[in-house]
């Protein structure tokens, strides 16, 4: 899957991916972490998402890393919020207050960048990515996150044959797989989201399940 797929996506207005609200699941088990006030969160692949405004009025310190420049201007236009702009690195960064999104390349993040990030949070990261690239983004992910990091990810299950993605299902055994020797996986949370999800229907699908894991370092 190539950049010019997402930044296609983005200009045509094409994000049904783009929830209007915060996540529940977020706002349910974040406060389960028990991070320290300030702590630093990072976001992959976050879009516009509402999640980053929410976690930021919880005390944290907002890392997020976004390939379309597209999104990332228009969450700060929607929040209504001037952000100053600087290179970093291969990164356009926009930040204001708390809140420091990255326009780039994920794959050309580093183990600096992201040093002092206590947390992780993967909403619309992993289940955006074909499996071939799954296994590149968490491979790339464990080798910079520092060590103690925790946090939260969601994904969804269901028949890939009925329906191609994104998003894509990515099942417990390969999240076991990608994940499971860095952190203990816990599962909080497992819905089946069917009747909420027009797309899903129509595209034939007949079981579609949420799953929000706990990540805690072993």
């Amino acid at each position: 899957m190539q950049p010019e797929f997402w930044h296609k996506r983005w200009e045509q207005n094409q994000i049904g991916f783009h929830l209007s609200e915060v996540n529940p699941y977020l706002q349910r088990y974040w406060p389960q972490l028990g991070l320290a006030q300030g702590a630093r969160v990072l976001v992959p692949l976050c879009g516009k998402s509402l999640d980053l405004a929410w976690l930021a009025s919880q005390g944290h310190q907002v890392l997020g890393i976004e390939l379309s420049e597209r999104a990332v201007e228009d969450f700060f236009s929607e929040q209504q919020l001037q952000p100053q702009v600087s290179q970093r690195g291969a990164f356009k960064a926009y930040r204001y207050g708390p809140i420091e999104l990255w326009c780039g390349d994920f794959f050309a993040l580093e183990a600096a960048d992201v040093v002092d990030c206590g947390a992780l949070y993967d909403r619309a990261a992993l289940i955006a990515l074909p499996a071939e690239m799954r296994e590149r983004y968490t491979a790339h992910l464990l080798s910079i996150l520092p060590q103690g990091c925790q946090g939260l990810l969601i994904t969804l299950d269901y028949d890939q044959a009925l329906m191609a993605g994104p998003p894509f299902a990515v099942l417990d055994d390969e999240v076991q797989a990608l994940l499971g020797k860095r952190w203990q996986l816990r599962v909080e949370e497992e819905r089946d989201i069917l009747g909420e999800s027009w797309k899903f229907l129509q595209g034939g699908v007949t079981r579609l399940e949420e799953r929000v894991y706990r990540l805690q370092e072993r």
